[in-house]
């Protein structure tokens, strides 16, 4: 390849070389020899079961400096891995373990919720524990029932799209909100725990999503053909046009109720996180959401549009109309993430109690 390279005029200056172990010396002799790149640039990009575990590696072999020096750059001290060597140290060596159930409709497409469990591994990091997450199908709820999430800490229902799978979904909210079991909704999840609550608890038969039933008695999520956007402009959406086009996308603001468990984990009466849904809180319902025991803790800057639900009643019990688990960071994590984790190590702590004290 390097020779090909060359012959279109292109002499790389660093060779970074996939492999299952450290290349032997006298292969990195021999590569250099025939690429005509000094043999201290090539580097192993060796394979490893950790990714965080990258940049340590890299630096062990002289990477960074030697981009520094080819780029020229000026560098006031030196280079300080503390962060990432924090980071490795809580993967490596954590202090308890929790066990999280994701319900959702693509687990055997496991990737498909990638941001989500880098995430949960984040909140882990924070927390010194091991995340070990369980991916349970929705539509083997919907036939087998949700008693299998009562062996888990937690419970997370995540983002989707289509109605395969919902019913089931609905029910893992069910066992969560009335067993105390902590639950994270995010975008359709938040969307499933509304459904849920207003079906169950407001007395609501047949409350459903338009997305899903566009005809059901109790449209409590529907599609939002307009609101004010963060900076004070009249967004619109017509309910036939292109799916992408009537999508509300992107970083957009979110005022937190004070004295709110968002509030809270936040720290901060306003938020701005990332949104791509179309779906939305019916406000013809929110009266009778909240009358019963369903907070609305988080709404838009002119709370036309409901952002964050939660019950103060439960453990933890918190939706979400956004993603956080894209702006999740292994150094920082999230704080949704974090206190998520807690409330789950919370309950695992008690329910390892209660069966020392049963014995």
């Amino acid at each position: 390849s390097v020779k090909e390279l060359r012959g279109i005029g292109i002499q790389p200056d660093i060779l970074l070389c996939r492999a299952d172990r450290r290349l032997p010396e006298d292969e990195r002799q021999k590569i250099a020899l025939f690429t005509n790149v000094p043999a201290r640039a090539v580097i192993t990009a060796v394979d490893v079961d950790n990714i965080y575990r990258i940049p340590e590696i890299l630096h062990g072999q002289g990477l960074d400096d030697i981009v520094v020096e080819q780029l020229e750059l000026k560098t006031a001290h030196a280079i300080d891995l503390c962060e990432w060597q924090a980071v490795n140290a809580a993967l490596e060596n954590p202090q308890a373990v929790v066990d999280i159930a994701i319900v959702g409709k693509y687990v055997h497409l496991t990737e498909s919720y990638k941001s989500l469990s880098e995430a949960l591994a984040h909140a882990g990091i924070q927390t010194g524990s091991q995340v070990r997450i369980h991916y349970l199908d929705s539509e083997a709820i919907e036939r087998e029932g949700a008693e299998e999430l009562l062996r888990y800490d937690a419970v997370l229902v995540p983002g989707g799209f289509g109605g395969r799978g919902t019913e089931g979904k609905i029910a893992a909210v069910r066992m969560a909100r009335e067993r105390h079991i902590p639950y994270l909704g995010i975008c359709l999840g938040m969307q499933i725990a509304v459904i849920e609550f207003a079906r169950n608890q407001v007395g609501l038969a047949g409350a459903h999503s338009t997305e899903f039933d566009a005809e059901c008695a109790h449209p409590v999520i529907a599609l939002i053909t307009e609101w004010m956007g963060s900076a004070g402009q009249r967004e619109t959406r017509a309910p036939d046009a292109d799916l992408g086009g009537t999508m509300r996308l992107g970083g957009q603001r979110c005022e937190l109720v004070a004295g709110s468990l968002a509030a809270q984990i936040y720290g901060t009466p306003a938020i701005t996180e990332r949104h791509r849904h179309r779906y939305e809180v019916n406000n013809t319902y929110r009266a009778a959401l909240e009358e019963n025991g369903l907070r609305v803790a988080g709404t838009s800057p002119d709370q036309a549009l409901v952002e964050i639900v939660e019950l103060p009643d439960h453990p933890w019990f918190v939706g979400v109309q956004f993603h956080p688990e894209f702006t999740s960071t292994p150094r920082d994590g999230h704080p949704l993430f974090t206190s998520f984790i807690r409330a789950a190590l919370a309950r695992r702590a008690a329910t390892s109690l209660k069966r020392q004290e049963q014995a």
